[in-house]
């Protein structure tokens, strides 16, 4: 009699396309006894979800560093990847599981204080990426420096959803533009909300192409996809709406990553990271013992590397002020087992 996890395995040769991942199939690294209940992506679906890494997201910067209640976080957006990547995964009998453990981990290694924060890893570090370092995440710093053990298909998806190299998976793909869709629509439904745009401030194609609010942009650019990659070995868009986001990711780019308006944020994120990380690599001993224990492996910059990047905002901040400011009644808890 089949267990819950092998009905479930048997399902997906039933009911998915030809082209998808099937869980049966995947492979670790490292063999483990499988679970009678849940596949291979579901467990490391869960595996992500659980991680120090996943929840560090909900202080990490979006794009907006000093933000209120109601702007997008690393976490945020993560979920909303996921959520955009089932729907197209669900719409073209590809595997739900498999595009939610690559969404969920995709920027498990991304820096604090948003891309001002990748860009000055880059600078310090002579190579630094967020999708590189978040494959170094679940590959060997989680649990204590083993690693989740995730399957070859989610670490492929994560390493691959961004750069020059495509994911060997269609669910992989789904991901790599799902991002997209997700950053370019939620960061300007922030914009909106932060004053630094306004309605009717895009171009117009865009407005044409994709509608006049993020919920009608998100439903065209997802629609889309599906469309057009109804039975195709590939995840495709058209070249209408390829075109609309292009033009969408350009102005995006322009008016608000890259803007002056939030210049002054960026100044100081990289300030901070920059003196964090020279102040660790010339006092070694002050990282938490779990990071120094790692220093035949990896070397002192790796480690230092790896240390502030994954620190979250608000606790860059704090290190930041008990390390370089006066004591004037602040006290930050010494937390020699992590962050």
């Amino acid at each position: 009699m089949m267990n819950v996890r092998e009905r479930i395995e048997e399902q997906e040769y039933q009911i998915l396309s030809p082209f998808a991942a099937k869980s049966r199939e995947a492979k670790r690294k490292y063999p483990m006894e499988e679970c009678a209940f849940r596949t291979k992506f579901q467990r490391d679906r869960d595996r992500i979800l659980h991680s120090k890494s996943f929840r560090r997201l909900k202080h990490k910067t979006q794009v907006y560093i000093v933000a209120g209640d109601h702007y997008r976080t690393r976490m945020t957006h993560s979920l909303e990847v996921s959520q955009i990547s089932r729907t197209i995964a669900r719409g073209l009998r590809l595997n739900e599981d498999l595009t939610e453990a690559i969404a969920l981990g995709h920027d498990v290694g991304h820096t604090p204080f948003g891309h001002a924060g990748e860009s000055v890893m880059d600078e310090l570090t002579g190579h630094f990426t967020h999708n590189e370092q978040s494959l170094r995440v679940v590959e060997f710093l989680e649990r204590g420096g083993q690693g989740l053990n995730l399957t070859y298909e989610v670490k492929d998806g994560i390493v691959n959803h961004t750069g020059k190299n495509l994911p060997q998976t269609l669910e992989g793909r789904i991901v790599r533009t799902a991002d997209r869709i997700a950053y370019l629509c939620h960061d300007y439904d922030d914009s909106l909300r932060a004053g630094l745009l306004k309605p009717g401030d895009l171009p117009q194609e865009v407005y044409d192409k994709l509608g006049h609010d993020t919920s009608q942009m998100i439903t065209s650019m997802v629609a889309d996809m599906i469309v057009t990659s109804q039975d195709a070995d590939d995840i495709l868009q058209s070249a209408v709406i390829k075109q609309a986001m292009d033009v969408f990711r350009e102005f995006m780019f322009t008016h608000i990553y890259h803007s002056d308006k939030l210049s002054r944020e960026r100044e100081q994120a990289s300030f901070v990271l920059r003196e964090l990380y020279h102040y660790f690599l010339e006092n070694f001993d002050q990282l938490p013992q779990e990071f120094i224990n790692r220093e035949p492996c990896w070397g002192r910059q790796k480690i230092v590397t790896d240390y502030v990047a994954g620190l979250t905002d608000s606790y860059a901040v704090a290190l930041f002020e008990e390390i370089f400011m006066p004591p004037m009644g602040r006290s930050l808890e010494k937390n020699k087992k992590g962050y």
